[in-house]
């Protein structure tokens, strides 16, 4: 192959051209026209790069569809939109996701709240109100009210030409939902489907009645596994009466799993969900508090422990040299251990026999790491203690072997608490993922502790 002919795809930052575009001389048409050369998101991106004069330049150039087409691609619009007249505001917010909308406004004060509602349209109202009113856990919150409807009983002609009507209000066109005359939701038709049908081809023949759906009222966390396991380009969303409310686009879908993994990781660092970077100061320490002062308990535990057996530290000073060495490598096989179960634990289809299987191979995989490591660290610290620290033989060796079987015995146990525990709380019907790895990491220090503590009183202290 001619490595001359390979060319490398690479992002083109556009911030420059944009920025000379809207600093020139040109008229606001000249301006619209140059901007629209460039992607929505390139546009995005170059708005933190402007100055404020600068931007309002650009929302005064732009119409309200442009900037809401820019704005899907922004994080955080609360500061674009308040540089904004309100008369645009109001039209932005009127054309923009419903979900953003009402993100947006849920972040104002009641009174500018009141103010933008008064002057929206009613429709756009109802919409913005209608999801303000589900709880943030309930899917109904994520969903949105961009999708193409039509009612039963019509051609493919017809159907052909509510696409078409719509469209100019909802680009989520790739799928079509049927109704009934009550709104309740009858199926789903393909646009692939439904371009290759004849005009005379019933309905019925190409509508999927089989087609997903969740309920708006349904929590996030119960419905996101089913959600994931379809790959279509939208879900309905109903209400309890089965008429159709809004639908999770791929989009959304994409925003609640990559959501769902954050508040996993947030809660395998030991928080209750993960934080907001504008979140209060109180909010954030009323996360972390409630497991520090857990994991604050259960290292009392552990320094009480290695209390008991002063008379080892005394007399064999040189055994705290490994007790990082025998903690550390604890707490990583269990942290492993507990990323592979909650993994496996997504499926919700697994069975008790396949629970008793992984605790099994777990427990395998933990006895061979820790068989491997044992073995070395006999050898390791032994020839250490003795040809460099100068130690008599029979004690740097009888140290190193109590290190080794600490070591083995440790990473096993660890091993199995990894697994065992988030299965545990799983039939507890408690989250596993608040087994958090300062959990078990915690967890393994006591039983890493005892084990290696309790070796060295045993074989070594008992001789000396």
């Amino acid at each position: 192959m001619n490595n001359e002919n390979i060319v490398v795809s690479q992002h083109v930052d556009y911030t420059e051209d944009i920025q000379n575009i809207i600093r020139s001389n040109l008229t606001p048409t000249r301006i619209r026209e140059k901007l629209l050369d460039y992607h929505d998101n390139d546009i995005a991106l170059s708005l933190d790069a402007l100055k404020r004069e600068e931007r309002i330049r650009l929302y005064s150039a732009l119409d309200t569809d442009a900037l809401v087409n820019i704005f899907e691609y922004v994080e955080n619009i609360d500061e674009y939109l308040e540089e904004i007249g309100i008369s645009k505001r109001v039209n932005i917010l009127s054309h923009i996701d419903t979900a953003t909308a009402v993100e947006y406004l849920g972040r104002l004060e009641k009174k500018d709240r009141d103010v933008i509602l008064s002057f929206m349209s009613e429709e756009a109202k109802s919409e913005v109100l209608m999801l303000a009113s589900f709880d943030k856990d309930e899917i109904g919150s994520r969903m949105t009210t961009n999708y193409i409807s039509v009612r039963t009983g019509i051609g493919v002609r017809k159907v052909m030409s509510e696409l078409v009507s719509q469209a100019a209000e909802n680009d989520n066109v790739s799928t079509i939902y049927v109704l009934d005359e009550s709104d309740r939701f009858v199926g789903a038709i393909d646009l692939k489907d439904l371009i290759i049908a004849r005009a005379d081809t019933p309905l019925d023949d190409i509508v999927m009645t089989t087609y997903p759906y969740v309920y708006a009222s349904e929590l996030i966390d119960d419905c996101i596994e089913r959600i994931k396991g379809y790959s279509e380009d939208s879900i309905p969303v109903l209400d309890s009466d089965n008429r159709l409310r809004g639908v999770l686009t791929a989009q959304d879908i994409a925003e609640l799993v990559e959501d769902e993994i954050g508040d996993d990781y947030a809660k395998l660092a030991g928080l209750s969900a993960e934080e907001d970077l504008h979140e209060p100061l109180i909010k954030s320490i009323g996360k972390r508090l409630p497991w520090l002062i857990v994991l604050f308990g259960l290292g009392m535990i552990v320094s009480s422990v290695v209390g008991f057996f002063e008379d080892v530290v005394a007399n064999l000073a040189v055994i705290v040299s490994f007790q990082s060495l025998i903690l550390g490598m604890a707490g990583n096989v269990g942290t492993q251990s507990l990323a592979v179960t909650i993994r496996s634990l997504s499926d919700e289809s697994l069975t008790g026999r396949q629970k008793a299987y992984l605790v099994f191979k777990e427990a395998r995989v933990g006895f061979f790491n820790g068989l491997i490591l044992g073995s070395l660290s006999f050898g390791l610290i032994g020839a250490f203690l003795y040809f460099l620290n100068g130690t008599p033989a029979n004690l740097a060796f009888s140290v190193s072997a109590c290190t080794g079987v600490a070591l083995f015995i440790s990473m096993l146990l660890s091993s199995i608490s990894g697994t065992a525990i988030p299965l545990l709380l799983k039939k507890l019907k408690i989250d596993p993922a608040v087994a958090s790895g300062p959990f078990i990491t915690t967890i393994n220090d006591l039983v890493a502790v005892i084990t290696y503590y309790g070796l060295a009183w045993l074989l070594l202290l008992t001789r000396l």
